[in-house]
């Protein structure tokens, strides 16, 4: 079936402020794209992607990326330290999004000891040349772009940020924060003055909470987007305005959830039937860490702390799903044809075509997703639950915004 992939560039032109939603590991997975997508978000980025697993190992892209008919402009990020991997990687996803973004802002260590991340700053002749190479190898409207942090010498970011136009990058957006700040005020006078010597547009990002926050930051800094992680986590509607998770924003999330995980099979079987449709204890390609952890982050607000204590303690589905339908009367409604059509996650048929014409010849390896990182994000977010006695506060400050 064929997808639609609209402009990015055209956003920038049409929208006063582009309203972005960040690329966060293991969390900006196609299910909650497209439910930010309904309160107002502009564009998504994927999570970040490792580009050298993700063209050499068809399980990786497999993986790692899925996209849906709504599932529009969508950025794929991807981690690399040279041009093949990246320009490959790149070449195989551009069928399916709006665009490729260059991250050179991941403070994690263990994105540093790969060599990909902030790291790349101590060498930003890399960065240009993966812009450049890119560029050079995907025509417009398909949109290049770099996504990274600020340096304590704040000529050498802004001249970072001026080669990175001249390699041919479509925007840039700037984490206003140090490599080694994980959270803090962000320094707004370094977005003012990278944004008065380039001529792209520029993307802010870094402490952004609500919807105020955003347009307040756009009229001292003149930033053309912002890029929000841990708050849309906590509120997928944020940039609608919303103070809060609206509940039928959890609403939305269970039945994106449930619908976007069916057969085309079990969907017929199920529009046969008058009764209300249950889902399956473990639903078809979603993990219960995707599934309960957002709705930890949405329900933060919402329940009383004993409450809170029960819901994360949480480890099967069918828990979750008679906790909600007795506490907040939530149970998974079956979407109607062209719905269920619009969330359906897409085959992607990467190894076909002309996006196979840059691979490198080297043997397509199959097993090579770093499993560590998930189990790693995983022990992190129990870890971090069990330490705050569910006492939260800005506890999704955890999720670097890289």
């Amino acid at each position: 079936m064929y997808k639609k992939n609209l402009n990015v560039m055209d956003l920038f032109d049409e929208c006063e402020m582009v309203k972005i939603c960040a690329p966060m590991v293991r969390y900006s997975k196609l299910q909650f794209r497209n439910l930010v997508r309904g309160y107002n978000c502009d564009l998504c980025f994927s999570s970040m992607i490792l580009a050298d697993s993700f063209h050499k190992s068809i399980k990786a892209r497999r993986h790692e990326f899925k996209t849906s008919l709504g599932d529009t402009p969508v950025i794929i990020q991807f981690a690399a330290n040279n041009v093949n991997d990246f320009v490959t990687a790149a070449c195989l996803a551009c069928p399916y999004v709006s665009g490729v973004d260059l991250n050179c802002g991941c403070p994690q260590r263990w994105a540093n000891d790969q060599g990909v991340g902030c790291v790349m700053l101590e060498n930003p002749q890399k960065i240009f040349e993966i812009t450049r190479n890119c560029r050079n190898r995907i025509c417009k409207p398909f949109s290049v772009s770099v996504k990274t942090r600020i340096l304590h010498d704040l000529k050498k970011s802004v001249e970072i940020c001026r080669q990175i136009e001249k390699a041919g990058a479509s925007f840039l957006t700037i984490h206003a924060r140090y490599s080694g700040q994980t959270g803090g005020v962000i320094n707004e006078e370094a977005l003012k003055i990278i944004k008065d010597n380039i001529n792209i547009p520029l993307v802010a990002n870094g402490g952004m909470k609500s919807l105020n926050d955003c347009l307040e930051l756009k009229e001292r800094v003149n930033c053309d987007g912002v890029m929000i992680a841990n708050g849309i986590l906590e509120n997928p509607a944020v940039f609608s305005g919303a103070k809060e998770t609206p509940i039928e924003c959890v609403q939305k999330w269970v039945d994106i959830c449930y619908n976007s995980t069916l057969s085309d099979e079990a969907y017929a079987a199920l529009t046969l039937t008058n009764s209300q449709p249950t889902i399956l204890e473990r639903p078809v390609s979603l993990t219960f860490q995707c599934f309960h952890h957002h709705l930890v982050f949405m329900l933060e607000k919402i329940l009383p702390k004993n409450k809170r204590r029960l819901f994360n303690s949480m480890k099967k589905f069918n828990e979750v799903l008679e906790f909600l339908k007795e506490e907040l009367c939530i149970v998974p409604k079956l979407f109607n044809s062209d719905e269920f059509r619009k969330y359906k996650p897409l085959y992607l048929e990467y190894e076909h075509g002309e996006n196979h014409l840059y691979l490198s010849g080297e043997s397509l390896v199959e097993d090579e997703i770093d499993e560590s990182i998930v189990e790693r994000d995983g022990k992190f977010f129990e870890s971090k639950v069990e330490e705050s006695s569910y006492e939260y506060g800005n506890w999704t400050d955890m999720f670097d915004e890289n």
